[in-house]
């Protein structure tokens, strides 16, 4: 499910580690997002954190992910929908609080699960071309809650509300214009520019590089509550998505737009 790599950096470039780890969403054929896959990113993050200097989040060429494994996930019941509902918590939670910066290497398409896992990182570098992201969950009866929301508003600003309340993607230049990228490349270049981004990090003073960036994520780790209830917190997220999801009129669009024929 992932292509795991270890870029080294020059010795002199990084107080700390001297690797930057790439994570490579491979699960084809459109990398989407269920229970496995999201326990294994959060593996992969917090264990990255640990022995690495910085992280790189990349898909395929022209596919970031097509998000959660809708047509997969219709054959849950409320249990298994609950526990794939805590894992994409915790997948969030889990970049917000990593220990080192996190970059997204957007290579293409990147639509609601996606966009919830980058709106999250340090740093986003999306491919230029006809690619979507954006959160469109509302477009088929879903909630996308207080955190996501807010990681969502920290970027976008006054745009995110309506961004947010009529389910918008966007093109990868609207994206930039309104905060939700920091910068777009080249499709063929998205991953070596990402590792780029993190090579400018890590070359940084790493004491009062982390230092600053601790500061600065401050609000976005704050929208996870006190550390004390991340049970409960996690909890309350799952049974909200499994209580929408499982809506009559939710289950009716999904299926429309994504049980197969």
């Amino acid at each position: 499910m992932f292509e795991i790599t270890d870029h080294p950096l020059k010795a002199d470039a990084a107080l700390g580690a001297g690797r930057i780890r790439e994570l490579r969403l491979a699960r084809p054929p459109v990398n989407a997002l269920n229970t496995d896959m999201l326990r294994g990113l959060i593996a992969a993050v917090d264990g990255a954190g640990k022995d690495a200097a910085a992280v790189v989040i990349t898909g395929q060429p022209g596919l970031f992910t097509a998000g959660l494994d809708v047509r997969w996930i219709l054959g849950l019941d409320r249990e298994a929908l609950t526990a794939m509902f805590i894992e994409l918590w915790r997948a969030q939670r889990s970049i917000a609080n990593a220990a080192v910066p996190v970059i997204f290497g957007l290579t293409g398409h990147s639509p609601a699960g996606g966009t919830v896992l980058a709106i999250h990182g340090d740093y986003r570098v999306m491919a230029q071309g006809d690619f979507r992201l954006g959160l469109n969950e509302v477009q088929v009866g879903l909630f996308p809650g207080a955190v996501i929301h807010g990681a969502f508003r920290r970027l976008t600003g006054g745009h995110g509300a309506q961004l947010l309340t009529r389910g918008a993607l966007l093109d990868p230049a609207t994206a930039l214009r309104v905060g939700l990228v920091d910068e777009l490349c080249e499709a063929s270049q998205v991953v070596t520019r990402a590792l780029e981004v993190a090579r400018e990090f890590c070359a940084l003073p790493r004491d009062a590089m982390l230092r600053t960036r601790a500061l600065a994520r401050s609000d976005l780790i704050g929208l996870f509550g006190n550390p004390g209830h991340a049970l409960m917190e996690e909890r309350k997220f799952a049974a909200l998505g499994a209580e929408m999801w499982l809506a009559p009129a939710t289950q009716e669009l999904l299926k429309k737009v994504f049980a197969k024929k």
